[in-house]
């Protein structure tokens, strides 16, 4: 594998309509891996320094890959497969290569979690993140009432234990490596249980909040769904 076949090569051509690892990203990793292996009694800097340049190349290559994807979604899920498949590759010698592809899987990991919550509960993660952090008693234009609340309270309620479901089939259909994917739906179903919990703090604030308390979701009920999945592993 060359730096200059991978900084001139023809993206159209080995883009393949498929979210799993791709083999030019699996070559790549059992090829450094290889090279890892070697160079971890000779420390040769200049293998490094190389190696260093490949990582360039072979990161703006998976990134044109990615792109090819029309919904955002597909390409961190495509990002995340593979960042995860190099870093299995890597192994414990892997150093500064793994530590990179770590902290993307990381990062993407994050970008996915929120991708994949908008999708089941938009309209309480907007509601917390523009509204929540506000005093309801506060002077304002526009005070945070019952009737603003009361769809986002009914609505978790009605459905939640059932967009969870749905959430765990993506993730299951989604990532190649079983365990990576249930440590994303974790984070998910983590992140899922903060933004209802500052809705549950923010309607203790409001005027008359009581009245919806036969309607809100408990969170130790949340909890349990999170207990429960984890025991998937």
């Amino acid at each position: 594998m060359h730096l200059s076949s991978l900084r001139n090569a023809n993206v159209k051509l080995l883009w393949e309509d498929d979210i799993h690892p791709h083999y030019v990203m699996r070559r790549y990793a059992e090829f450094t891996a290889s090279l890892i292996h070697l160079n971890v009694e000779y420390g040769d800097g200049q293998l490094e320094l190389n190696m260093e340049r490949l990582r360039m190349a072979v990161d703006d290559l998976v990134m044109k890959l990615a792109r090819m994807f029309s919904k955002p979604k597909l390409q961190i899920v495509f990002l995340i497969n593979n960042y995860d498949m190099t870093i299995a590759e890597a192994g414990p010698e892997g150093g500064k290569i793994q530590l990179h592809f770590e902290e993307l899987l990381k990062s993407n990991t994050g970008l996915f979690v929120e991708e994949l919550l908008v999708e089941h509960f938009s309209d309480l993660i907007k509601f917390v993140k523009t509204r929540a952090s506000e005093d309801p008693n506060a002077t304002s234009e526009r005070p945070i009432t019952v009737a603003e609340v009361e769809p986002l309270v009914k609505d978790f309620a009605s459905r939640w234990k059932a967009a969870i479901e749905l959430m765990h089939k993506d993730v299951i259909t989604s990532f190649s490596n079983f365990l990576c994917g249930m440590e994303i739906l974790r984070a998910a179903l983590t992140q899922l249980l903060l933004y209802y919990t500052r809705l549950s703090d923010c309607i203790k604030k409001i005027n008359g909040g009581t009245a919806l308390n036969k309607d809100l979701v408990s969170i130790s009920s949340i909890m349990y769904e999170i207990r429960k999945y984890s025991r998937t592993f």
